[in-house]
C-alpha cells in the first residue's frame, strides 16, 4: 500500500509542522490549567496570581496567533511551488518562536518580544508565500 494521492513531501512536512503547532497549543492549555490549580484559582476567574495570569496570556496570545498561522501555512503549502518545502520550515520557525515567547513571558512579561517577533515574522513570511503562490496559480490557471 502506498501513501494517499494527496500526500507529497511538502504536505507531509507541513503535516508535521501542524502537529507540532497543535501540541504547542495543547501545552499552553495544560500550562494554564496547572497554574490555575497551583494557585487555587477557581473557574471561571481569569485573574489572580501573576504566574496564572501570565500563563493565561500565553495561552490566549498563542490561540490568537494560531488562527492566523494555520491557514497561511496550508495555503502556502498548497500554492507556493517555487520551493515547496519552505512553508513547513516557516511552520517550525513559528513553533520555535511561540516556545521562546512562552518561556520569556512566563519568566518576565517584558521578555516576550523576541519570541513574538520570531513567530509573527514566520506568519508574515507565510502570508507572502501564500500571495505569491496564489498569483502564480492564477496565472497558470488563466493561461490554460
Amino acid at each position: 500500500m502506498g501513501a494517499p494521492m494527496f500526500v507529497t513531501l511538502p504536505t507531509l512536512l507541513t503535516g508535521i509542522s501542524t502537529l507540532l503547532a497543535v501540541l504547542l497549543v495543547m501545552y499552553t492549555f495544560w500550562q494554564a490549567a496547572q497554574m490555575r490549580g497551583r494557585h487555587k484559582i477557581a473557574a471561571p476567574a481569569m485573574t489572580g496570581h501573576p504566574e496564572f495570569e501570565r500563563a493565561i496570556r500565553v495561552q490566549m496570545n498563542t490561540l490568537e496567533q494560531f488562527v492566523i498561522f494555520l491557514p497561511l501555512l496550508w495555503m502556502a503549502t498548497l500554492y507556493f511551488r517555487i520551493y515547496p518545502w519552505v512553508p513547513s520550515i516557516f511552520g517550525v520557525i513559528w513553533v520555535i518562536g511561540r516556545i521562546v515567547y512562552s518561556i520569556g513571558y512566563m519568566r518576565d512579561p517584558a521578555a516576550r518580544h523576541t519570541g513574538f517577533v520570531i513567530s509573527f515574522s514566520a506568519s508574515m513570511a507565510l502570508l507572502l508565500l501564500s500571495v505569491v503562490g496564489l498569483i502564480e496559480t492564477w496565472i497558470i490557471v488563466s493561461a490554460s
